[in-house]
């Protein structure tokens, strides 16, 4: 595996260029993907814990990572670059979106699907999960910060 750390959430693919409030790549919001390298530790810490956060709550909502140190070993075996520091369930996230097509026996990796997804094909499940990561960004972003933008640019004209 690379030893190289992994320095901002951007997987390039971002869509903020093209007027999205949330990235459909990373789901950072737009503003933290053109700041990102003004942020000190303590602001971009709370990005990577606030996606860490939304991205688990997808992934124990499908699988079920039974065994962690398989799991890292895998990743490291294999060269997937991955956060030590995030949960488990980041890692298997960043598992499935490598390695969607090529894993045939996810078990082998210490991980396994909920019952209700164990006949769904791996590259349609990563799709999913992102699309649900995506939609978990946006509602955050919707109900957190876009209020908070409103109200800052009604507040400068006053």
């Amino acid at each position: 595996m690379s030893t190289q750390r992994i320095k901002t959430p951007c997987v390039g693919l971002c869509s903020t260029v093209y007027g999205d409030h949330v990235c459909r790549g990373c789901k950072r919001f737009h503003h933290e993907v053109v700041n990102w390298n003004l942020y000190n530790d303590d602001e971009k810490r709370a990005v990577w814990q606030r996606l860490e956060y939304l991205l688990v709550q997808v992934m124990q909502a499908k699988l079920d990572v039974f065994d962690a140190v398989r799991l890292r070993g895998q990743l490291e075996q294999h060269s997937i670059r991955f956060v030590p520091e995030q949960s488990p369930y980041c890692w298997a996230y960043q598992l499935i979106a490598r390695g969607a097509r090529l894993i045939n026996q996810l078990d082998a990796y210490g991980v396994v699907l909920l019952p209700e997804f164990r006949h769904w094909e791996l590259p349609t499940l990563r799709d999913a999960i992102d699309r649900e990561f995506f939609l978990l960004s946006e509602a955050h972003y919707d109900r957190y910060i876009a209020p908070r933008f409103l109200r800052e640019g009604v507040e400068s004209r006053v």
